[in-house]
């Protein structure tokens, strides 16, 4: 075993619906603008352009039910997603061959300082402060694909307090999972351990301390989670 100079960080795992074991997280991709009505919200063009993605860190999934009002903002937005866990990845995989390296799946929320991303947005500097925040993506428990098969569509939505905030059907994805895969694969080498959050519908918008979230998808359920 190696001696490392510092105690090693611990492995963040994430429940598995019907298991006691964890799933470990290695990175976490997130596509942006990926639903053609979230990019008009957003004031964008939603033609097929290639995809973007940014990158949140593996301690940001929090699956305890629970979201923390961050520090230094006033303007905090839901936005609902579903999560694919990747078992195995490598590099240049083809569409045809990216669903094969799908664990499972798993509701989720990226959670965004839309202030504090605005600001960065209009320097042309990364979006990290807005996005990679502690805490910033509660996450449910993961299906395994075993179990839902692969989830190419299917009714997704988020309220607020019971009032619905968003509403899509992930068929509505510009950019598909298997595309997804396919196109980071050419840009890193995929691993086990890697999540990939799949973008959102229209509808983002800001919570409160108080607030109670509840989202839910096709073949996951759903998952309330509360801000504190």
């Amino acid at each position: 075993m190696p001696d490392y100079a510092i105690q090693t960080p611990p492995v963040v795992g994430l429940p598995i619906a019907g298991s006691d074991a964890l799933f470990p997280v290695r990175r976490v991709y997130c596509i942006g603008r990926n639903y053609a009505a979230h990019a008009i919200e957003m004031g964008h063009d939603p033609d097929r352009e290639p995809p973007f993605f940014f990158q949140k860190n593996p301690n940001n999934l929090d699956p305890s039910g629970t979201f923390p009002y961050p520090p230094h903002s006033s303007d905090v937005h839901h936005e609902v997603e579903v999560a694919v866990m990747l078992k195995s990845g490598g590099t240049d995989i083809a569409i045809g061959d990216a669903e094969s390296h799908i664990f499972g799946y798993a509701l989720s929320l990226d959670m965004t300082r839309r202030d504090l991303q605005g600001a960065q947005k209009k320097m042309g500097r990364p979006w990290e402060i807005g996005k990679a925040f502690e805490r910033s993506a509660p996450v449910g428990p993961i299906h395994p694909v075993t179990e839902t098969g692969l989830l190419n569509a299917g009714a997704i939505s988020l309220t607020v307090n019971g009032e619905i905030r968003q509403e899509g059907d992930m068929n509505q994805m510009i950019w598909k999972v298997p595309e997804m895969i396919s196109y980071l694969s050419e840009y890193f080498e995929l691993a086990a351990g890697d999540v990939i959050l799949s973008g959102t519908p229209a509808g983002v918008g800001p919570v409160e301390k108080g607030d109670t979230m509840e989202i839910s998808a096709e073949g996951l359920g759903s998952f309330t989670v509360a801000v504190v």
